[in-house]
Order: structure tokens, then C-alpha cells, then sequence
């Protein structure tokens, strides 16, 4: 179990950065849902020159070997519920490198799934 909760982390955490470099990537290029099929287009063709979003790409192609990996050894059913643990992360990226307001209440929904996770976890402890 060690092993796997080590790797989730490193996963998560390369998870939640590219998680971070895709959002400042996109939001560089600015909001998509207005645009019309050439300015999308263009904005596809930019974005393969945007360091971010390759950085971000990148570290999400990371998290998806961990992930693999850790699902080769680990039951599905103790795996799956560790990804959740990439909220806190993310919620803490937002918040301190983008800015985000993370509300009290979206930090105590956060919390409340973690004490989920940790249930699980420990009934695979046995």
C-alpha cells in the first residue's frame, strides 16, 4: 500500500500541474465556446506552439503512466478513490498560483471527500 499511495502522489501532483499549465494556456487564447469554426481552428494551431499547454500535456502524459502502473498492482476499487486526493491539490494550485477563490464550502466538500478516501484506504489496509 505504501508503494501505491507514493506513486498516487507523484501522480496526482504532476496530474494537478498540468492540470494548472492547460488552464493558463487556455485562458491565454481566450474563451473558445464564442468563436466561430476559423477562429477555433487558429486557436488549435497556437496552441501547439503554447509552452503551457505542451508543458501541461506533458505533465498530465506523466500522470496517465503512473496511473497505468499503479493500476497494473493495485485493486481498482482502492486506486480509483485516491485520485480524489488531486482536489486538495488542485484546489491548493488554484488558489495560491492562479488566484482562484476557493470558497469555506468548496474546501469542506474537498475535506469531506479525502475522509471518503481515507475509509477506503484503510479497508485495504486488512
Amino acid at each position: 500500500m505504501l508503494k501505491t499511495l507514493a506513486v498516487m502522489l507523484v501522480a496526482i501532483i504532476a496530474g494537478a500541474v498540468g492540470d494548472i499549465f492547460l488552464t493558463q494556456g487556455m485562458k491565454s487564447g481566450g474563451d473558445i465556446s464564442s468563436m466561430g469554426i476559423r477562429q477555433i481552428v487558429d486557436t488549435v494551431f497556437k496552441a501547439l506552439t503554447n509552452w503551457r499547454l505542451i508543458l501541461g500535456t506533458a505533465m498530465q502524459a506523466v500522470y496517465f503512466g503512473l496511473w497505468l502502473a499503479v493500476l497494473s498492482w493495485e485493486d481498482l476499487s482502492v486506486a480509483l478513490p485516491l485520485q480524489a486526493l488531486s482536489y486538495i491539490v488542485v484546489a491548493f494550485l488554484a488558489q495560491w498560483y492562479l488566484g482562484e477563490n476557493v470558497s469555506p464550502m468548496r474546501w469542506a466538500g474537498i475535506c469531506l471527500i479525502c475522509v471518503g478516501v481515507a475509509m477506503v484506504t484503510r479497508s485495504s489496509v486488512n
